[in-house]
């Protein structure tokens, strides 16, 4: 009668570790999946973050274009300017001549008339 209870305990004890490992894979199961979901969380921000770098690059890139596009614009236009500014002193000088000539003109007309 004692070797049939012996063997009852050691088949208890075997279903107890068998329990204690299902318990444990149980628990590093349940941390594997905690630890992969926590790392599936990083990833989706980081790759949101990096759809939000590319859209900020490309927001930067388009406004590149049109201050380029302005500078260009500007130069375009103190380029034009320049030439108003070459024509008008032009002008002036003629002026300036044809005033110089009338006044000779009074002078001498003033001399004839006294």
């Amino acid at each position: 009668g004692a070797g049939r209870g012996r063997g009852k305990m050691a088949a208890g004890g075997a279903a107890d570790v068998q329990a204690r490992f299902g318990h444990s894979v149980k628990g590093l199961l349940t941390e594997k999946v905690t630890s992969c979901g926590t790392d599936v969380i990083a990833l989706t921000k980081q790759v949101l973050k990096g759809s939000r770098s590319a859209e900020l690059l490309g927001q930067a890139a388009r406004n590149m274009v049109m201050q380029e596009d302005a500078i260009l614009h500007s130069e375009d236009s103190l380029r034009k300017m320049a030439i108003i500014t070459t024509h008008l002193q032009y002008q002036q000088e003629a002026i300036q001549k044809n005033v110089e000539r009338s006044s000779n003109l009074q002078d001498q007309l003033s001399h004839l008339l006294k």
